[in-house]
């Protein structure tokens, strides 16, 4: 949500800027802008709509040529997405780019305008230019400049901010929302994401909470808000530019639906010591604390949250301790019961997840210990946490979560395993079973994968369809539920996911002649909960839906309740949704494919919510 790119260095800025927003596309965007300081100036574009829009303008009305120079996608928040209300925001001297939401924007804004500040927006952000603009006139230098503005903001934000009248550097402030620095030979880049400044270096500073950051072309230099000295973390970005792009795919979103077999076997990759145990290196949380962890809840949003409800039964089947899971935007306001025998996960791909982010935060004032999963080194998230699991799915460029959601599942099992061995009640050899039949999901899930035809082809005979529904029970009711957040995102029709034993509960009034109905069939292992589940197909199918039946291999009986029938390989109960959730991307994908729609930028979504 929102993105920022700055440039400092001897390129041509407006291209290296221009280039870096259009890598952060995938975050969601609804205008886009540019500003640089050139000839003792500020000059800037900035249009509504897509990033095209502002490439056309930029061609017919060209910004002067300058190294410095920084960029925005914004997310309306305040003011609708026009251009005036576009970033960069502009003063005489000063031009600021902002992401996050400045929660005491109206006081502030009353106040300037009480000076004589004149205001050509609707936006919060608008204020932040102007209280610069105050402190550059008053002789302040840009980064007291920027000191003096951040005390006086309520919310969260990251400003990024270039002054006419010092050319040759870029400051920035970060509070609740991502920044990073891209260090180069020379040069030195700014971005809410590395994704905008991987095709010029790898080597990047991982910026603290509260924390100025000012590039020159001596250098990067980091300090508190308060001017003190801060602590960052330098690290080397481990994937390269060829992985964000689509590489033959017609969207981002296909691309990483095939990459799952794959970021499912690097997030497995190196969890076992020489003796056979299963090893968690980044999990920095003694076994004798672990041992003392009485309840467990998982805190997470969206796609996020439905691989929490999967973990809930795999953690509890394996360790016996009670597990909640909760949506991390309501975690916080309803007062819940945690201590210090509480262990909180949280899941988040991006781990900037605003909502995630404050249940961390109160999580922490409770004396709770926090682990995170997540898939972005460096982010706030893992940052805050006690310790993290990260997923190694690489960078997941569309907005809908695929890869993301499979790698969370495994590091969830990998965490339930380990609190199982620390705990004692796995041996190690039941535990060893288990991660080598996780280890075979790579092969299986690229065997769904090749064998996408008939979901395809049932895209093409459903693409008309108002309304589909998904079934299922014990771990394929989170994969119903995820199958049908999938749909509603992409295809923008009416989809439900249901517990199938709640079908009399009232669903079973929705069913209609035709209506599509997804079921996720539990394997032969669990015949008690098939069984019941083949009942519930009866149900609907007697009623005149349409029974799109998955299951695995060999079912006969689900087979021949089935109007189509999506065959699954065979694995254990709780590893089913790494194979039954792909065909359900798939079919997503495809279907919204046919409709036209952006299958990589869904209307009205965000990769990453950063403010709550």
């Amino acid at each position: 949500m929102c993105g920022i790119v700055g440039y400092l260095g001897q390129r041509d800025g407006r291209a290296v800027v221009l280039d870096g927003l259009r890598r952060l596309e995938y975050r969601g965007y609804d205008s886009a802008g540019i500003a640089v300081v050139a000839n003792g100036a500020v000059d800037y574009r900035k249009k509504a709509g897509k990033i095209a829009n502002l490439a056309a303008d930029l061609d017919a009305h060209p910004l002067p040529v300058t190294g410095t120079a920084i960029g925005h996608t914004r997310w309306a928040t305040h003011g609708a997405p026009t251009d005036a209300n576009s970033h960069p925001h502009v003063a005489k001297r000063a031009a600021v780019v902002h992401n996050g939401i400045i929660e005491n924007f109206t006081v502030l804004r009353a106040e300037l305008e009480r000076e004589g500040a004149v205001f050509s927006s609707d936006t919060d952000s608008e204020v932040a230019v102007h209280l610069l603009e105050r402190e550059l006139v008053a002789g302040s230098g840009l980064v007291q400049g920027m000191r003096a503005v951040v005390a006086q903001l309520e919310g969260a934000f990251t400003l990024v901010a270039i002054d006419a009248e010092d050319p040759d550097r870029i400051v920035a402030a970060r509070r609740n929302s991502p920044l990073v620095v891209g260090v180069g030979e020379g040069e030195y880049f700014l971005a809410s994401d590395v994704a905008a400044f991987i095709e010029h270096t790898r080597d990047a500073i991982e910026l603290g909470q509260d924390q100025v950051v000012e590039l020159t072309p001596e250098g990067v230099s980091v300090t508190g808000f308060d001017g003190g000295p801060a602590e960052t973390r330098e690290f080397r970005i481990d994937w390269d530019l060829e992985a964000a792009q689509k590489q033959g795919f017609d969207w981002y979103m296909r691309k990483e639906i095939f990459e799952q077999p794959k970021a499912v076997a690097d997030t497995l990759l190196g969890r076992l010591n020489q003796h056979g145990e299963l090893m968690l290196d980044e999990l920095h949380i003694s076994p004798e604390l672990l041992r003392r962890v009485n309840k467990i809840v998982i805190v997470a949003c969206g796609t996020a949250f439905y691989a929490g409800l999967v973990a809930k039964y795999a953690i509890e089947h394996w360790t016996r301790i009670p597990c909640e899971v909760e949506l991390a935007s309501e975690f916080r306001y309803r007062d819940p019961i945690i201590d210090p025998a509480t262990l909180v996960v949280t899941i988040s791909q991006s781990g900037e997840t605003a909502d995630t982010l404050m249940a961390i935060r109160h999580a922490r004032e409770q004396q709770a210990k926090v682990i995170a999963i997540c898939n972005t080194n460096g982010a706030t998230i893992p940052r805050e946490s006690d310790a993290v699991i990260y997923t190694h799915a690489g960078p997941e460029i569309g907005v809908a979560s695929t890869k993301g959601f499979t790698t969370q599942v495994v590091a969830c099992y990998l965490l339930g395993l380990y609190l199982a061995q620390v705990r004692g009640m796995k041996y190690g050899d039941e535990i060893a079973a288990i991660l080598a039949e996780l280890e075979t999901m790579p092969r299986l899930m690229q065997e769904v994968l090749d064998n996408q035809a008939p979901v395809l082809e049932l895209a093409a005979e459903l693409k008309d369809a108002p309304s589909v529904l998904f079934l299922g029970r014990h771990v394929g009711y989170p994969v119903a539920l995820e199958g049908a957040l999938k749909l509603k995102e992409l295809a923008y029709i009416h989809a439900e996911g249901f517990a199938a034993g709640e079908l009399k509960h009232g669903p079973i009034a929705l069913v209609s002649q035709g209506l599509p109905m997804f079921v996720v069939v539990p394997p032969r292992g669990r015949d008690q909960l098939r069984d019941k589940v083949i009942s519930n197909i009866a149900e609907v199918r007697a009623r005149g839906a349409r029974t799109i039946v998955l299951a695995e291999a060999g079912d006969d009986e689900a087979r021949a309740n089935a109007d189509t029938f999506i065959e699954l390989p065979k694995v254990s109960t709780l590893l089913q949704p790494l194979v039954a959730t792909v065909p359900l991307q798939l079919f997503a994908c495809e279907l919204a494919t046919l409709l036209g729609h952006d299958v990589d930028q869904p209307r009205n979504l965000a990769k990453s919510v950063t403010v709550e």
